[in-house]
């Protein structure tokens, strides 16, 4: 859903709300309508929310002041997971009055975002192969990614990562393991194990030119989608393992595959899971935490005391709010944890996430795949954000990455 805001001076500036396939049970709701119309997905009762309710707490207000704003929308909905007015109506909303008061200062939206401080064209995480809920299940692991880090530029990155995408899809086509495309744009896989997938993964990047280590594997397991009743069930090989089995699978692929990050090894409420993860691997590999930590810093803070990840997933819709994104941001930071801004799987046009990437120096960006327009609108949006800066751009490289790679605590 998109919101549009109009300033006095008749600028205006619009925001549109992602939304996601797989959901941590913690994130702010989408408000839908339910019933037979779009399959239930409408969202009629929450641009009513917009309209009315919203509409009246923030006319007046001043767009440049975003946490005074999204203070009250946080108010008015009163509810922890936003599910009164909606958790996509406020977001729409908040980044629509963030993109106006860049408008209004006729600023590109990282440089209001910056202000001045230095900032860094993120590390890009580029998934290649879908699965989970991205491709009807057909294996268990959400996404097969790639993160170039021997790139010296985004654009480099982008074009190593075009390498990896094409090589990939021809791996697969030669092998009859190829379906079509998947919800975030990566390869549609036909594997039948999960292990298929790392090693075809691993012949692509090697194929493509990459096999040094110039480019290295990122898993999404979102191992909430099969967690059942204490144990780790994948249903595509029909196995399942308790927490010590599942953490030997994953300690054994982070050895046999070059896989630099991973994230939600275990399931959201498995704390004890994800600290035994990050004992043992996060020397080496990045921990993501993405359903663990729903985009909220009590979380992150918590996750960081009990050293249950090393690295934090940041989605603005899972917050709800802008400031709310911000604050688990910093939290993030605080905890010593890498950042990665994080798109959703069912994506927009809008590249506001692109910008918060930059302008908030985040380090990382995963938007999807190198295909589907909603998300080369992202990528292509950093290329020109890089152009526009010319020699005095600065990539994040690798070092985004490894600045989670140490011991844990």
């Amino acid at each position: 859903m998109e919101v549009e805001l109009t300033s006095t001076r008749g600028i205006a500036a619009r925001g549109i709300a992602p939304a996601g396939a797989s959901k941590g049970s913690r994130e702010a709701i989408d408000l839908r309508d339910g019933g037979p119309a779009y399959g239930g997905f409408g969202v009629s009762r929450a641009l009513g929310n917009v309209n009315g309710p919203i509409a009246a707490a923030i006319l007046g207000r001043d767009a440049a002041d975003q946490e005074e704003l999204d203070r009250a929308l946080i108010e008015l909905d009163g509810a922890p997971n936003k599910s009164r007015l909606g958790g996509n109506a406020m977001i729409a909303t908040s980044m629509a009055a963030l993109r106006l008061a860049a408008e209004s200062e006729h600023l590109p939206l990282w440089r209001h975002l910056a202000a001045g401080a230095a900032v860094r064209l993120p590390l890009p995480e580029i998934q290649i192969f879908g699965g989970g809920a991205h491709a009807g299940g057909r294996i268990d692991i959400q996404d097969f990614l790639v993160i170039p880090v021997k790139a010296q530029s985004f654009a480099e990155a982008l074009a190593m990562t075009a390498d990896v995408y094409r090589a990939a899809g021809a791996q697969m086509s030669s092998r009859g393991r190829r379906y079509g495309v998947a919800d975030e744009g990566g390869w549609w896989p036909a594997f039948d194990s999960n292990e298929e997938g790392l090693e075809t993964l691993t012949r692509s990047i090697e194929a493509a030119g990459y096999g040094g280590g110039e480019v290295v594997i990122s898993l999404d397991i979102a191992a909430s989608e099969f967690y059942r009743d204490g144990r780790y069930r994948l249903s595509a090989e029909g196995r399942d393992f308790d927490p010590g089995d599942w953490l030997r699978v994953i300690a054994g692929w982070s050895s046999r595959f070059p896989i630099a990050s991973i994230e939600d090894p275990f399931a959201e409420d498995d704390a004890e899971g994800m600290r035994a993860v990050t004992a043992a691997l996060g020397d080496r590999v990045q921990i993501v935490g993405d359903d663990l930590l729903a985009t909220n810093a009590a979380r992150v803070r918590r996750a960081a005391e009990h050293a249950e990840c090393n690295a934090a997933l940041i989605k603005p819709n899972q917050a709800g709010t802008i400031t709310e994104t911000r604050q688990a941001l910093e939290a993030a930071r605080q905890a010593g944890f890498a950042t990665i801004l994080s798109a959703r799987s069912g994506e927009t046009e809008d590249v506001t996430i692109a910008h918060l990437a930059v302008g908030w120096n985040a380090g990382q960006l995963k938007v999807g795949s190198f295909a589907r327009s909603e998300r080369m609108a992202k990528w292509n949006e950093l290329l020109r954000i890089e152009e526009s800066l010319g020699s005095a751009a600065v990539f994040a490289g690798a070092a985004a990455l490894s600045a989670s790679r140490r011991p844990a605590p």
